[in-house]
């Protein structure tokens, strides 16, 4: 049961929902009394902490962002402001750099704000030691699972990162390229980019194809630029590469742009694959063939989880939201 059942349940809005949990002002004596049955039918018992805490002043939902030029999150962030704000919820955004520490950056927020819950994009689950006993309200992490933490505090939603990389190699490997090359993350154990690399080695297993990680694998950071110089670096060291996996579409933008640079052609001599399914995969000539994530779905789960766990005593929730590998014009058959 989430915020928006209980609104399409007892006929009312999202927000006039929120403001009778939260015992706002506003609401009608009738509608109240619908919406607090459909709670009480819930079997859902309210968290009395988060409760107080509403009452004694006003709290916030924080949105931490790791890293700075990733349209991904973008897009995510207007999607779960847009939600937040029409259940009544005030929010503020942090961003920090793609090799920041963000639990640091959560216990400070913390202390100098009165947070009620925290969606953190883009997280490093590796860097959620025993400090995230200190962070005592409800989180959820947004694009990367957390279900290895085993808090009751943390939740998250994600796409499957290591079966959708499997996919894209099995579909390179049906294009006809035996040469292929992934570039992106680096291989930190519970980073996104551990996962897309372990489902892109299966990937090559699963075809018969030799995985050395010393020629398959580039690692890089997240970013148009980090994917231009990865993608020259390959382009003076493999001569035989036929197509390159960027475990991003803002990679995959700088690789296509670097191989235009040294006299190449996307896909004529090299084809290039992404993932994130952002809206610049469209608008790059040619388009690039990803995996497409689906930023309202993601948005819309992680606010519903968090807010759910704000108002009730719940265990965590480790959420996968599907995805879909979109050919469009950067992949030919060889």
């Amino acid at each position: 049961m989430t915020i928006k059942d209980i609104a399409k349940l007892s006929g009312c809005g999202i927000g006039t929902v929120s403001r009778v949990i939260n015992n706002q002002p506003g609401v009608s004596d009738k509608t109240r009394e619908k919406i607090l049955k459909v709670i009480q039918e819930s079997n859902y018992e309210p968290n009395e902490n988060a409760r107080q805490l509403k009452m004694r002043a006003p709290s916030t939902v924080c949105i931490i962002t790791k890293g700075r030029v990733n349209p991904l999150f973008v897009t995510i962030i207007e999607e779960c402001m847009l939600s937040l704000s029409a259940m009544g919820e005030d929010t503020i955004t942090q961003t920090i750099d793609e090799y920041g520490d963000e639990v640091a950056e959560a216990i400070r927020l913390m202390h100098n704000h009165n947070l009620k819950g925290i969606i953190f994009l883009g997280a490093n689950v590796n860097l959620f030691d025993e400090r995230i006993d200190e962070i005592d309200i409800p989180c959820v992490i947004a694009t990367t699972s957390g279900a290895s933490l085993k808090s009751n505090n943390i939740s998250s939603v994600c796409v499957d990162d290591e079966k959708a990389t499997m996919e894209m190699i099995q579909y390179l490997y049906r294009k006809g390229h035996r040469h292929i090359v992934v570039v992106g993350g680096s291989l930190s154990e519970k980073q996104i980019s551990y996962a897309r690399y372990h489902g892109c080695k299966n990937g090559f297993e699963s075809c018969g194809l030799e995985f050395d990680p010393s020629k398959n694998y580039f690692p890089c950071r997240y970013a148009v630029d980090a994917g231009y110089d990865v993608a020259k670096r390959i382009l003076q060291e493999d001569k035989d590469v036929t197509a390159i996996f960027a475990l991003s579409d803002m990679i995959a933008t700088g690789v296509i742009r670097a191989i235009y640079d040294v006299g190449k052609r996307v896909p004529d001599d090299i084809s290039v694959a992404g993932f994130d399914g952002i809206i610049l995969s469209d608008y790059t000539t040619p388009r690039i063939t990803t995996i497409w994530q689906d930023a309202k779905t993601i948005a819309d789960r992680s606010v519903d989880i968090l807010m759910k766990h704000i108002h009730y005593d719940l265990k965590s929730e480790h959420n996968i939201i599907l995805h879909s590998l979109v050919e469009k014009e950067s992949v030919k058959t060889i």
